[in-house]
């Protein structure tokens, strides 16, 4: 069985060379930046690794703690890719959702991003073994598809601002919001197009239609935030780019925050960015997103999940408001 199992890993886990800045193609800002974002692939790799050879989602835990704090997000949504393509095939299996029921629970907001890896790698009649079954965080599993387009397919939906017209999941739902939630996770993926850059970052999306410009730069935010790579200097320049999108950054950067707050990896380029982006602690950024979340709606035209994003918007609009009319 061990042989088996280190087999699957072989076959299952894609080639370390594919997340290299070099092979992507993207922006080298420094050698710095480069060894952020190619840690983070390695990371998700890592991750992804293990849970394709773990008999089961319990042991993938230890192996999965292992990763530094920085970039231990990043090995569960490896994993949860992983668990998620072992469910899609053939035989029973309920890998996701025992990885959610267990070690993957303080890290379920990366975990539902990953399932959103392994839906764009997957034929769309597996799509409906998918498991993400949170009505409201579900939406982050189409946010991992769009950072997978936008991250392996990158001159079609980054550079030529390619979208989709419609999208076919989650199967029961109407509404038209997953091609927006699809953008939040090209915004994401356009922060390591930029290589952490944010002049490059800024000079991507202005080739985009401006109705696209709210989820591109709260994308954005999160990214910058969750992922670092930028200096306090480069993330004023960020913020004061994001113009009236300023809001939109900082609800990207307090979901970052929250992110890293519930599973416990707050570094401290979490807090750079969180006074930057947010002018607040990771820990306040997190407690808006939460507070946000109190009492949301049931989904209707506009879902529960966009509810919770434009509360935690209206905060940070009315701090800037505030503090302007105080300057």
């Amino acid at each position: 069985m061990k042989a088996w199992r280190r087999l699957r890993r072989r076959v299952l886990t894609p080639d370390a060379s594919q997340t290299a800045v070099d092979v992507r193609g993207f922006h080298v800002k420094n050698e710095e930046s480069r060894e952020v974002l190619e840690t983070v692939g390695g990371s998700f790799l890592g991750g992804f690794a293990i849970a394709a050879e773990a008999a089961r989602p319990a042991d993938a835990e230890k192996p999965l703690e292992t990763t530094p704090d920085r970039y231990r997000g990043f090995a569960y949504e490896g994993a949860a890719m992983a668990f998620a393509i072992r469910d899609a095939l053939p035989g029973r299996s309920d890998y996701v959702r025992q990885f959610l029921a267990g070690c993957g629970d303080e890290h379920i907001y990366m975990a539902y991003v990953g399932v959103g890896w392994a839906l764009a790698r997957l034929p769309q009649l597996l799509w409906k073994r998918l498991h993400a079954p949170d009505p409201l965080l579900r939406w982050l599993v189409l946010d991992g598809y769009g950072f997978h387009q936008a991250y392996f397919k990158t001159t079609r939906y980054v550079h030529q601002c390619y979208r989709e017209p419609s999208f076919p999941w989650p199967a029961d739902s109407s509404t038209t919001y997953a091609v927006r939630a699809i953008d939040q996770g090209i915004g994401r993926a356009s922060w390591f197009v930029a290589g952490t850059d944010p002049r490059r970052l800024a000079d991507l999306f202005s080739a985009f239609p401006r109705h696209r410009y709210p989820d591109l730069w709260a994308g954005a935010g999160l990214a910058a935030a969750y992922a670092g790579g930028a200096s306090a200097e480069e993330l004023r320049w960020l913020r004061n780019a994001s113009g009236p999108y300023h809001a939109d950054l900082a609800q990207g950067a307090a979901f970052a925050a929250g992110a890293r707050t519930r599973a416990g990896l707050v570094v401290p380029h979490n807090e750079l960015a969180a006074r930057e982006l947010c002018d607040m602690s990771v820990e306040a950024a997190a407690k808006v997103t939460d507070d946000a979340r109190i009492d949301l709606p049931p989904d209707a035209d506009v879902p529960a999940y966009e509810v919770w994003r434009q509360r935690t918007k209206h905060h940070f609009r009315l701090a800037r408001e505030s503090k302007a009319e105080k300057a």
